[in-house]
């Protein structure tokens, strides 16, 4: 529980720096066909940092090195450490320069929009792929380093280390990019520089750890085969989310300008419970699983079922109160000289169609640590098919009705993605409670009920208070942020209220 907190803790500034940041890139740029090229440029390393950071290889490194810390020898670790560094740094270098040479290639699979039908659009996105693509280096050994730190239950400093790539942003944002002629490449040179910083930040608190890499290259060594096995199925299952993401971004690349970055800043707002939440207490207990898994099988059900619990008693009134203050809350944030309250009004349809979703896109993090703790990762592959080819299925479903019929089609993007999620989460469950790796404890029913409670009459608190707000387009930004904050605060104290009346109690939330 603790450490949960302190990650969480550390995930709340980071993201509330990422907000600080986007209501400058809103200024500053607006929804615009710059914004737009930007947004790809970053998204794309950002892409790849999931699959080889904290996503796909935390999954596989990290119960791997835990049964060499069972082993109890240190220099086994480092031995371990030094070989998976030189692999993963030699792959990350060879990606780095064939992505940078056929940056054109890479960027017009992923605007595809843009190389048809805007060529200025697509060159420019072009250049700044080529400079935003190496912050995947950096970033993937700074996740690299920050596993071997989790591991080690160090979780602070990686949940503060983010907190660095939005100062540095603000920075690029606020001091370099009004001197330049295209203000969006102050923001991409301004992404490398952050990915240094952060990985310098990392090093030396692995010194103290005795664990600073001496990287050797030996893709024979056993232990990279194994992290290497585990990893590449869960290059993709884990991963899911972020595809379905990337595929949301070439559809909507053939969109009017703007609705990459409607897109984008629904899921900013929609990543900010995710990140402290959701990976938070994912972060947390994987390594806990990865141990329990090979000590106590039953302490491992009662820990997912901690986590399962967590998940829901924050996800899901984060993603009520999202979807229904989504205008006020864009309004407050982002409307602000050349975002217009049109982008607010475009982006409150994705942002609540990202909203419904919320919930499973958290529970996805949990239940596939309970595969991935138990190095099974072919299950969560399977599953993440399953789910990425529903969203193929419900983009055409979806965003053709609604661009034709209302111009919304971002929203069906958002829309299909948060369908998929519930069958990801669905199916993992399912398949968790049939191989008997999980089994419910006690008191689920009085949680519902509880929960059900609480909700309810916080969507109503809410429904009430924004009858009472101003006119958003009308008013200063500061009551703006004022009401909103207001409203937000109306809403977490019924919550908790009701809760507490309901009888639940913070010794109920002890792991």
């Amino acid at each position: 529980m603790q450490s949960s907190l302190i990650v969480s803790s550390m995930t709340m500034l980071s993201r509330v720096m990422g907000l600080a940041r986007d209501v400058l890139f809103a200024r500053y740029l607006g929804a615009e066909a710059s914004a737009d090229a930007f947004y790809i440029a970053f998204k794309i390393p950002n892409f790849l940092r999931r699959l080889f950071a904290e996503g796909a290889f935390a999954q596989a490194f990290v119960p791997v090195l835990s049964e060499y810390r069972a082993r109890g020898s240190h220099a086994a670790v480092r031995q371990f450490v030094d070989a998976i560094a030189g692999s993963l740094g030699s792959a990350l270098i060879v990606i780095t320069l064939l992505v940078v040479v056929a940056a054109p290639l890479v960027t017009a699979i992923f605007g595809m929009g843009f190389f048809l039908n805007n060529p200025e659009k697509f060159e420019l996105t072009t250049s700044l792929l080529r400079i935003t693509f190496p912050y995947l280096l950096l970033i993937s050994l700074t996740g690299f380093a920050g596993a071997i730190l989790n591991s080690y239950d160090r979780f602070a400093v990686p949940a503060f280390t983010p907190v660095l790539l939005n100062a540095v942003l603000i920075i690029a944002a606020v001091v370099v990019s009004p001197m330049l002629e295209t203000p969006v490449y102050a923001l991409a040179w301004g992404v490398v520089v952050a990915g240094v910083i952060q990985l310098l930040f990392q090093l030396p608190f692995l010194m103290r750890l005795g664990l600073l890499p001496h990287p050797r290259v030996d893709w024979g060594d056993e232990s990279v085969r194994k992290v290497l096995k585990l990893m590449a199925p869960a290059m993709f299952g884990v991963s899911v989310g972020q595809i379905n993401l990337l595929l949301d971004t070439i559809l909507a690349s053939f969109l009017p300008d703007g609705s990459i970055t409607w897109l984008y800043f629904s899921d900013r707002l929609t990543e900010l419970p995710l990140g402290v939440f959701g990976i938070g207490i994912a972060t947390v207990v994987l390594p806990t699983l990865a141990r329990q898994h090979i000590d106590d099988v039953t302490q491992f059900s009662k820990t997912l079922d901690w986590a399962l619990r967590m998940i829901l008693l924050i996800g899901l009134p984060a993603a009520l109160a999202l979807a229904v203050l989504a205008e006020p809350i864009l309004f407050a944030l982002f409307q602000y000289d050349n975002y217009r309250p049109e982008d607010v009004r475009m982006s409150s349809y994705s942002l609540r169609a990202y909203a419904i979703g919320l919930t499973a896109f958290m529970l996805i993090k949990v239940l596939a640590s309970g595969f991935f703790s138990r190095q099974d990762t072919r299950t969560p592959v399977r599953v993440g098919v399953i789910a990425m080819v529903a969203n193929m299925v419900l983009n055409l479903l979806f965003v053709v009705p609604l661009h034709y019929l209302w111009g919304i089609g971002h929203a069906g993007l958002a829309l299909a993605t948060s369908a998929s999620a519930f069958l990801n989460a669905g199916l993992l469950f399912h398949l968790l409670r049939k191989q008997k790796a999980y089994c419910p404890q006690s008191g689920w029913g009085r949680f519902a009920l509880r929960s059900l409670f609480a909700n309810c009459m916080m969507v109503a608190v809410l429904l009430v208070g924004l009858t009472w707000a101003s006119d958003m387009v009308t008013v200063a930004w500061h009551t703006r942020i004022a009401e909103v904050l207001g409203l937000c605060g109306a809403g977490m104290a019924i919550y908790l209220t009701c809760l507490w009346v309901s009888g639940l109690r913070l010794a109920d939330l002890k792991a």
